[in-house]
């Protein structure tokens, strides 16, 4: 088997299997990740992802299929595979007792580094993840999103081309996933990031490239605006200053032009079965009821809709 499409792309697989007695955790995976692209890599809970990143990272081995990383086949225990790859495992084991810089020097330390690489390392990764400031403080008192960029810091000791993450922002608040996602956006097109998640706002903000994974298989790679421009613009969404009078909601689900309307908070969404008159015809309805309304936009469905769709 020719390994030449394996020395073009940062991440390869092919018919990558992982089985455990009955159960198929991964089936026949066939994968392409482009050098400097932030991949997404998406699926529930349970749907093979941490199962894929095992196998990519050697810390299991395949039932059958092939992985290479930066050309180096993963299965065959390469220490080019591993030298070229940064891991953030899901729970990140940081030691609080330790201050940031600290800690980073630590496991620069692990490698073999000179003291001079060392503090080279280590000032370059807390300047990525900006956290010069928090590098003298003591890690226990790091705020989430914080903990979670000194361990994308530490990943990035030894300066990985590859970066591979498991479900990196979901133990995090809004903000602290937002500092994360900021984060990687920086690193666009100067490390390729496999970015692995089941939280769909996240990877609809960051990621090039977007994969689904469903019950351990692939149903879908498309880039981020492919995929949704095979979506059309099909919901408007409001934000109010107060929630909407009942007569308003009463009058707008039984328009001929609505197929579903959904209040969260002051923010209302209605997913139109007939666009053009949703459009000619909201607005004055809006009005008519005396709505305040700070944003109103025409929308595609979300990322999330469209994953319900094509993993059902």
């Amino acid at each position: 088997m020719s390994n030449q499409p394996a020395q073009q792309y940062a991440i390869h697989t092919e018919q990558l299997t992982r089985t455990y007695g009955d159960i198929e955790a991964l089936v026949d995976l066939d994968l392409s990740v482009p050098y400097g692209s932030i991949f997404g890599y998406l699926g529930r809970n349970g749907a093979g992802k941490t199962t894929t990143i095992r196998l990519l990272t050697g810390l299991a081995r395949p039932t059958r299929g092939r992985a290479w990383i930066a050309g180096h086949e993963t299965s065959a225990n390469s220490h080019g595979s591993k030298s070229t790859t940064g891991y953030l495992p899901q729970e990140p084991g940081l030691y609080g007792w330790m201050k940031g810089g600290e800690f980073l020097a630590y496991i620069a330390s692990l490698l073999s580094l000179s003291p001079e690489e060392i503090d080279h390392q280590v000032g370059r990764v807390l300047e990525i993840t900006r956290l010069e400031d928090a590098a003298k403080r003591r890690i226990s008192g790091y705020s989430g999103g914080m903990k979670q960029r000194l361990a994308i810091a530490q990943a990035l000791i030894g300066n990985p081309s590859i970066l591979i993450l498991d479900e990196p922002t979901s133990s995090l608040d809004p903000a602290g996933r937002q500092e994360v996602l900021d984060t990687l956006g920086s690193m666009r097109g100067q490390v390729t990031v496999f970015l692995s998640s089941h939280i769909l706002g996240d990877i609809e903000r960051v990621c090039d490239t977007i994969a689904v994974l469903h019950a351990g298989r692939l149903v879908m790679v498309s880039g981020r605006e492919d995929l949704l421009e095979k979506y059309p613009v099909n919901a408007a969404s409001l934000d109010l200053d107060a929630a909407p009078p009942q007569a308003f909601l009463d009058e707008l689900e039984n328009s001929a032009w609505v197929e579903r309307v959904t209040l969260s908070s002051r923010n209302l969404s209605i997913l139109a079965r007939n666009v053009p008159q949703g459009k000619a015809e909201l607005l004055p309805l809006a009005i008519k009821h005396g709505l305040q309304i700070d944003k109103y936009e025409w929308v595609r469905p979300s990322l999330e809709e469209i994953f319900l769709e094509i993993s059902k």
